[in-house]
């Protein structure tokens, strides 16, 4: 009993705890990604915040500098207003905690140049080792983006310029650079002022942002979980569960139980439960039905088992057959497309010197063909023994079964009698396959004889006879419809060529040898093919009294 509420239990945490976990995830993802774009809106406004601040702290550090003065500044002129100024932009610098502040005169023919006139240091602001340009000092402009934002601000294309620097590189830390223009009295632009501020400022800003967010987020999950795990338990898991304890308990015991009912007010958890009680109901009709009918298809299996016996039995199926016999020898095998089939084979002595050999065709597969299979073979082997030539018997039986034909089905019938002292066989065809005579010293060759019309088709048909002479050495092969039928996983038939091939190739060998080397080769066409014909073969060598 604890084993059960263990897993019990086990089932319904595992559940709980795969939608909890995969709405805290969502949430999660939910977070990251509204922290993400909140992030981005967030660090653009502080940027172009942080870029007009800048602005205004260069705009007003331009009210420090004289532009009508800036060459003569170069020039090495008014050099005691020229300390006054760059002290006044040094005190700047400290007081607004910016890296530097310097002022420029750029070289206009390409702007790929420029002179330092004025350059203020606050390495303390962000740890930082810059060394001040002295007065006079060339260098070349640091890039493409300086020049065009250089150009710009000459030609008062911009009000001011704003370059960003987001990674540290050669130990400059982030930074944003603004730069605006020194203007002179007539409102030329003579030089240019920048100032470099850290952006250390721009990521404390963002700090609490981003840990307010992650505070909401774990909040906001854990207050979900706690509301997900009730309202999940209560309204699904719960009716789960019992549909659950239902379908094991069922499928423990095989029987029915109490009807679960309306478990959930979903519609389909309810159907589920309406399902499993309707389940149950119909799984033990079918369970009895089937019971019913595994006995009833044993007794149908032990049936037709019997029925096949009885049917191998009632041909000749020891060989060799006539051990005693020396002037011929005979070899036949019949194989079902089902349990039982509708061809048979046949060959007695009437008499020491006269040997009878009949093979047939019943229409139809199955029980009723066998029936009528064995009915037809009762009557021929009677009525040979009578005496008569093979149209004789024919038209006997084939009189006596249409009487008796309610159920409209015929048969063909291949009969011989072998007159053994001669070779003489004398035979009739009733809408049978052709024969196969090989002579002593030749191949397996088709007998296109006179066919008549099938056994219990017509009760007024006459057959007719007709006389072979058989060599010593000769051999007579006769079969069913389904030796040259039998076809491959294609549909393709191993047909009459395939035949002769498969007889020449042991033609010389003994009835069995043949019969086999024939079979393989079937086999071998077929390669595995379900067969839906009969399959029936019988092979005669007469060898003669000097045998």
């Amino acid at each position: 009993m604890e084993a059960e509420k263990t897993k019990k239990g086990g089932f319904f945490s595992g559940i709980s705890l795969n939608i909890i976990g995969a709405i805290v995830l969502l949430l999660i993802l939910f977070g990251a990604i509204s922290s993400v774009i909140g992030l981005i809106s967030f660090t653009n406004s502080l940027k172009k915040e942080y870029s007009e601040t800048t602005y205004h702290m260069a705009e007003t550090a331009t009210m420090l500098v004289s532009g009508d003065r800036i060459a003569d500044y170069i020039a090495g002129e008014y050099k005691e207003e020229y300390q006054t100024t760059s002290g006044y932009l040094d005190a700047y610098c400290q007081k607004m905690h910016v890296s530097l502040v310097y002022v420029i005169s750029v070289d206009t023919s390409d702007y790929g140049r420029f002179v330092s006139v004025y350059n203020v240091v606050n390495n303390t602001v962000d740890n930082t080792s810059y060394t001040p340009w002295e007065l006079g000092f060339e260098r070349e402009t640091t890039n493409d983006e300086y020049r065009q934002k250089y150009e710009a601000l000459y030609n008062k294309q911009s009000t001011y310029e704003t370059i960003y620097r987001t990674q540290t590189v050669n130990g400059i830390h982030p930074h944003i650079t603004t730069i605006v223009p020194v203007k002179n009295s007539a409102g030329d632009v003579t030089a240019l002022l920048c100032i470099q501020r850290p952006m250390s400022e721009l990521h404390a800003a963002r700090r609490p942002y981003l840990i307010q967010i992650a505070t909401s987020t774990v909040l906001l999950a854990v207050v979900s979980s706690v509301f997900a795990a009730v309202f999940i338990r209560r309204q699904f898991i719960t009716p789960i569960k019992k549909v659950s304890d239902e379908a094991e308990r069922f499928a423990r015991e095989n029987t029915k139980g109490e009807g679960l009912g309306k478990v959930s007010r979903y519609k389909e958890l309810s159907a589920l439960a309406s399902s499993i009680d309707t389940m149950e109901t119909d799984m033990v009709r079918y369970i009895e039905n089937l019971t019913a009918a595994t006995e009833e298809k044993g007794r149908i299996k032990t049936e037709l088992s019997l029925a096949s016996t009885i049917q191998e039995n009632s041909i000749p199926n020891v060989f060799p057959a006539f051990p005693d016999r020396s002037d011929f020898d005979i070899f036949a095998s019949m194989t079902p497309a089902k349990d039982v089939g509708g061809d048979f084979y046949n060959f007695y002595l009437i008499d020491d010197d006269h040997l009878a050999v009949v093979i047939g065709d019943v229409s139809g597969k199955g029980i009723p063909a066998a029936l009528f299979m064995m009915v037809t073979n009762i009557i021929i082997s009677d009525r040979t023994k009578m005496g008569g030539s093979p149209a004789e018997i024919l038209n006997y039986v084939n009189k006596n079964i249409c009487e008796h034909n309610k159920a409209e089905m015929f048969v063909t019938v291949w009969l011989g009698i072998l007159e053994l002292s001669t070779g003489k066989l004398i035979a009739s065809n009733a809408g049978h396959e052709y024969p196969i005579i090989k002579s002593p010293d030749g191949d397996f060759e088709v007998l296109k004889d006179k066919h008549g019309f099938v056994v219990g088709g017509m009760s007024d048909f006459k057959y007719k006879d007709y006389e072979l002479m058989l060599k010593p050495g000769s051999k007579l092969f006769i079969y069913t419809d389904g030796v040259a039928e039998a076809t491959d996983e294609q549909n393709g038939m191993f047909g009459m060529e395939r035949t002769l091939q498969a007889l020449n190739a042991e033609k010389d060998g003994s009835p069995e040898q043949i019969l086999k080397n024939v079979r393989a080769e079937i086999d071998n066409f077929v390669n595995g093919a379900e067969q839906f014909d009969d399959l029936t073969m019988l092979c005669l060598q007469y060898k003669g009294k000097d045998q």
